[in-house]
């Protein structure tokens, strides 16, 4: 008896597919806000979807009453990839849950008679069991394009350190959503964690305070890259506590994700020299270090000396006036003595010489830098002739 009810059911449900299709299409327009949203293209693979659904339960529902057979998920497999990225799990669950609406609706022409209440249970496992195989999907695409997502962020990561960028570059960085600027690189020493935990954790991090976030493990090295902060104090302060032990080293500010190399060199070549200066502060900026990294051999600070420190001095009394004042141990006196010329002289010079370099010849860590940048630009001397 059950089975004829069954057949005679299954017949009126094959018979009302189309009519149930586009109900659940006008449905679906008419309550939910995200589907109205949809491109049109998008939209036409819903409602291909929502009809693969229909077909699958009738086929479902025909055998359901010989071994209860596993609702099959297949029609998922209708998508395209694509949409499965741009619609979430509750908007896939939202989906299901209207067609059932629509097949509730009509459950008194749908089924058979004395079926109705046959037809009810089976909708109601049905949706059960695709909303579970629904998550399963989901999750299985989630892992699949989170193992992508991380080869994706390792290859930029690795790219900026190499300093290769390329048109490349920016598609990877495009299919992770990177769109933030400005950018900002910090080096540090890695933590004793998992490497692939460290990253995560800094992705959530970066997540929750609105920021793009690219992260790598190199060797015994953390490189992160920062985007969208509206300052570099306020990029750190997200950063800071995930790296381990040692100095952390700040790279300069730049535009974009494609002049990241320049702010990566700077941030490892200050790492690397860090050593140099044992009471830095931590994090310490990588323009704080170029006196330690021009004698560790870093050519782009090195060039940032000569050109900041040296070249807007020649040809002037200051850099005489400068090099005095360094030679004879800061002394205001001895270098007016020596230059003959009043010791307010001297400190008018002095000022110039801040001015034009951005450092202080009276104080310790800038003193330090113009010595390094005179030297430079002494042994620069032929080429720049």
């Amino acid at each position: 008896m059950n089975d004829r009810i069954r057949e005679d059911t299954t017949r009126r449900l094959e018979r009302a597919m189309g009519s149930l299709g586009t109900a659940a299409m006008a449905r679906m327009d008419e309550r939910l806000p995200w589907f109205r949203a949809l491109s049109a293209e998008d939209r036409s693979w819903v409602g291909l979807v929502a009809q693969a659904g229909i077909a699958a339960f009738v086929e479902w529902f025909q055998h359901a009453g010989k071994g209860q057979p596993a609702p099959s998920i297949e029609f998922f497999g209708t998508a395209p990839r694509e949409l499965k990225r741009s619609i979430s799990l509750q908007q896939t669950v939202d989906i299901v849950r209207t067609v059932v609406e629509v097949v509730e609706a009509q459950t008194g022409e749908l089924a058979a008679p004395g079926g109705d209440d046959q037809l009810q249970q089976a909708m109601l496992r049905y949706t059960r069991d695709v909303a579970f195989a629904a998550a399963h999907v989901y999750a299985r695409e989630a892992e699949a394009r989170g193992a992508w997502d991380a080869r994706l962020e390792a290859l930029i990561v690795d790219a900026l350190v190499r300093g290769e960028v390329d048109d490349g570059l920016h598609s990877w960085a495009a299919a992770l959503g990177w769109t933030s600027s400005p950018v900002v690189v910090l080096a540090g020493q890695a933590p004793d964690d998992d490497p692939q935990a460290v990253i995560d954790g800094l992705r959530d991090r970066g997540r929750r305070a609105g920021l793009d976030m690219l992260a790598g493990v190199q060797g015994d090295q953390l490189i992160v890259i920062v985007g969208g902060a509206d300052s570099v104090s306020a990029a750190a302060k997200h950063v800071v506590p995930r790296f381990g032990p040692g100095p952390i080293v700040i790279g300069p500010e730049v535009s974009d994700l494609h002049t990241a190399a320049r702010s990566a060199r700077a941030a490892i070549a200050g790492l690397r020299a860090a050593s140099g200066w044992p009471d830095a502060p931590r994090p310490v900026h990588a323009e704080d270090l170029l006196a330690e990294r021009a004698i560790d051999g870093d050519e782009d600070a090195r060039a940032q000396l000569v050109e900041n420190v040296y070249l807007p001095l020649v040809g002037t009394p200051l850099l005489d006036t400068l090099a005095t004042y360094l030679e004879q141990g800061t002394s205001l006196e001895a270098t007016a003595r020596l230059l003959f010329v009043h010791p307010n002289t001297v400190r008018y010079r002095l000022r110039k010489i801040t001015e034009l370099t951005g450092y202080q010849p009276t104080e310790g860590r800038s003193a330090f830098t113009l010595q390094v940048g005179l030297i430079l630009g002494r042994l620069s001397e032929p080429s720049l002739t």
